[in-house]
């Protein structure tokens, strides 16, 4: 019965050390409505940017998220574009310092910042 009771305890530790090795880190969240540069934020690879934007124009909003480099300033490219509400998740394989440059016009936006483990990174599937 001992060695039963063992067994369960070795299990039962090892199932939380591996589930929490493989849990979402959130790094950074950002909040708002119109044009914004967010505040800096460290990175390391890999990690996502969850977004969502909610509108009451559903026709006449948009959205555009630029990723900026915040030691250099250099515009890093387009991370979200979208005129509808919506959501989605960006996956990233880059560390640094960065911030967002956001554009929006009757939107109310969210920006998550998210660190993963390497194994979260290999099951993530663009959507």
């Amino acid at each position: 019965m001992n060695k039963y009771l063992v067994y369960l305890a070795v299990l039962i530790t090892s199932y939380c050390f591996v589930t929490s090795a493989d849990s979402k880190e959130l790094v950074r969240e950002f909040k708002g409505s119109g044009n914004k540069i967010t505040a800096e934020f460290e990175v390391t690879a890999p990690w996502i940017l969850d977004w969502r934007v909610t509108s009451e124009f559903q026709g006449g909003m948009g959205l555009q998220v630029d990723l900026v480099d915040s030691h250099s300033g250099e515009y890093l490219g387009k991370v979200v574009l979208t005129r509808w509400v919506s959501n989605g998740v960006r996956l990233f394989d880059e560390s640094g310092r960065f911030s967002f440059k956001v554009s929006s016009s009757f939107a109310d936006w969210t920006l998550r910042v998210e660190k993963l483990s390497r194994q979260e990174a290999l099951a993530y599937t663009p959507k």
